[in-house]
């Protein structure tokens, strides 16, 4: 079963790079930030999928929540910077 979660981890890290595309050239600016957002959700999966390979959940739990909320703060302290810039 852990070869399973290995590969669904091994799978989401492609997918992050294919995002990582549109992070570097996305159209617009306002793109650009929702593919950062898009590459944070999928690194908390990523960690929560390593957590369950390693058996410590409880602590690659914790772990997810902090980065989320930066992850969070990030996206709005983003998208208030680009609404002063109006």
């Amino acid at each position: 079963m852990n070869e399973f979660f290995v590969a669904v981890g091994l799978g989401l890290c492609l997918l992050v790079f294919l995002v990582l595309y549109r992070v570097i050239f996305g159209p617009g600016v306002f793109n650009r930030i929702a593919a950062i957002s898009a590459i944070g959700t999928k690194t908390l999966i990523i960690l929560l999928v390593f957590g369950y390979v390693y058996n410590r959940v409880d602590m690659f739990i914790d772990i997810s929540m902090v980065y989320a909320l930066l992850n969070f703060i990030g996206s709005i302290a983003a998208a208030k910077y680009l609404e002063m810039e109006r």
